[in-house]
């Protein structure tokens, strides 16, 4: 059983109301799995996912993501940063069958309707828009993470999810995906390498170089996993043996560190 609090800061650190403001205490006894527990893992005010949360829906989408489906393929793009775009070689059956989700805020929205892309049935060749409001942070990559993270949250009667960032195209059909990453291998979750960095400390850099943010930040982010005990990348620490939407929640943004930091967990 999930239980759930009126979110109240208790450190200095950061975290947000959206996120629950986990301490570090609590973002250890999270690891502890039990019966019945408080876990601060997004959308904690509300009665789900989506209404009223500070990530809020509207009700005729939120029956939509309420609908049973075995397969669907989720994106997102906020702050207008990205363009969207069409999958490619999809086939009939998925066509009739998986559904297509992409998440955008008010400013997304707002361009593509003064552009003319969007249609009055809220769809962009295959893409049905869910249109986010009240988002929670004024960083768009971190409002991106919600659904990226959360996408079981937001679509709790789905099977199978695949996720594709905004900025890329999905090229082949989602059941070959699946197909050959999960059903195969008989896997329930498959996540992408990078496909240049793999090590915690060279995609800090890479994210200093970029100037995606405040070069002090990124040196908090890597000290605190430094005192944890993480050391430089190695085969060796393959596979994913834990989560890392806490992480996010309490004071960082940035995903593929964090990611890189819970394969050396």
């Amino acid at each position: 059983m999930l239980l759930m609090k009126i979110p109240i800061k208790i450190e200095s650190h950061g975290g947000s109301e959206f996120g629950g403001y986990p301490s570090l205490k609590q973002r250890s006894e999270s690891f502890d799995m039990q019966e019945s527990m408080t876990v601060h893992c997004g959308f904690v005010k509300g009665n789900r996912p989506g209404r009223q949360t500070g990530f809020d829906i509207d009700e005729a989408d939120l029956m939509k993501l309420e609908e049973f489906h075995k397969v669907i393929v989720a994106s997102a793009i906020f702050g207008n940063y990205d363009i969207i775009q069409q999958p490619k070689d999809v086939s009939e059956a998925a066509r009739k069958n998986v559904p297509f989700y992409m998440f955008i805020d008010e400013e997304t929205e707002t361009y593509l309707k003064n552009s003319s892309t969007l249609d009055s049935n809220k769809r962009i060749g295959l893409w049905r828009i869910i249109v986010v409001h009240n988002i929670p942070y004024t960083d768009a990559r971190r409002n991106g993470k919600v659904p990226k993270l959360l996408l079981h949250r937001l679509l709790p009667n789905v099977r199978y999810s695949i996720w594709i960032d905004g900025k890329l195209q999905l090229v082949v059909d989602p059941y070959q995906v699946l197909e050959r990453f999960l059903w195969q291998q008989n896997a329930s979750f498959a996540i992408s390498r990078h496909y240049h960095r793999f090590d915690v400390f060279e995609e800090a850099d890479a994210n200093k170089a970029a100037g995606k943010c405040d070069n002090s930040s990124i040196d908090y982010q890597i000290e605190f996993y430094k005192k944890e005990g993480l050391s430089t990348y190695s085969k060796a620490k393959l596979p994913i043996t834990s989560g890392w939407c806490i992480i996010l929640c309490v004071c960082f943004m940035f995903l593929k560190i964090c990611i890189s930091y819970v394969l050396d967990d």
